[in-house]
């Protein structure tokens, strides 16, 4: 005997799944097809799908990033940088990491703090809570709290989602998005690429800064550290280190953040003691 109310269920599933996505196509292919460019109609339709990708990675999951955050990790680590092997001030990066981290735009990630044995300054970020710290940039910081300035904004780009962003944009202007998705190779391949020579706009690193303040504020550190560290790189002279080679210029980011510690003080003064840092970070000297 036929189930008659079990083919009705059935046939309604299948029609809100297929039918109203179908609908989405029909409409998409109808504006690009009744645009006056006779014989070139067609062409639109690589962008069409792009676009669907586009709102696949934007809408990406913390799963989802996390997991091809761990695979960005391991190319890296495995053939781009060497880690430096000090457990005592691996920890040390680690913890002042975790405090950040559980006062950031995104507490509820898996964050990993790693230590890499370079001695030019710099620092960056990956998806999914993997930041990565020079040895360099831990020998030019005065105390923690300048130390933890970086990290916090690295953070800051990890809550903005930046290189998700830039990561779509490439694949999108590389012609490397497709209907069926982004191949997760290709994916890690583009990361791995924006992470260590990642273009930084005037929004990301504006953004960053901002998230970055917020973050190292209500750590309790020290607000000032964050511009005293950038001032000191300056004025040191010579190449500017690797993480404020970038737009907007390092003078604005400063003037920037003085307004906006000034807008929004605090009587946070954790890690000034220079003393207590240099012995954290002794087996580098």
């Amino acid at each position: 005997m036929l189930n008659w109310k079990g083919f009705v269920v059935s046939y309604r599933m299948w029609r809100r799944r297929w039918f109203y996505p179908l609908i989405s196509v029909v409409v998409a292919l109808s504006l690009c097809l009744g645009t006056a460019l006779p014989g070139r109609s067609l062409e639109f339709l690589p962008l069409i799908l792009q676009g669907v990708q586009v709102l696949q990675l934007s809408n990406i999951s913390d799963r989802q990033e996390t997991d091809i955050g761990k695979q960005i990790n391991q190319e890296i680590i495995g053939s781009q940088v060497r880690l430096y092997k000090n457990a005592g001030v691996n920890s040390y990066v680690e913890q002042i990491g975790r405090r950040l981290a559980a006062n950031s735009d995104r507490p509820n990630l898996s964050y990993t703090f790693q230590v890499v044995e370079d001695n030019t300054i710099n620092a960056f970020a990956t998806l999914g809570g993997y930041v990565y710290v020079n040895t360099g940039l831990l020998k030019a910081a005065d105390n923690e709290a300048e130390l933890a300035s970086v990290i916090a904004h690295e953070i800051g780009h990890i809550g903005g989602r930046h290189l998700v962003k830039q990561m779509r944009q490439k694949a999108v202007a590389s012609g490397l998005a497709s209907a069926t998705g982004l191949d997760r190779n290709t994916a890690v391949n583009i990361g791995v690429e924006l992470a260590l020579n990642r273009p930084r706009s005037r929004q990301d690193e504006y953004d960053a800064d901002k998230r970055g303040l917020k973050t190292l504020t209500r750590a309790g550190y020290a607000q000032s550290a964050m511009v005293s560290f950038m001032q000191k790189l300056l004025k040191q002279g010579g190449s500017v280190p690797t993480f404020l080679s970038t737009h907007p210029g390092t003078s604005d980011r400063i003037a920037n953040l003085k307004r906006a510690i000034e807008s929004q003080p605090s009587n946070g003064t954790y890690g000034l003691d220079s003393a207590s840092y240099r012995a954290n970070i002794r087996p580098l000297a």
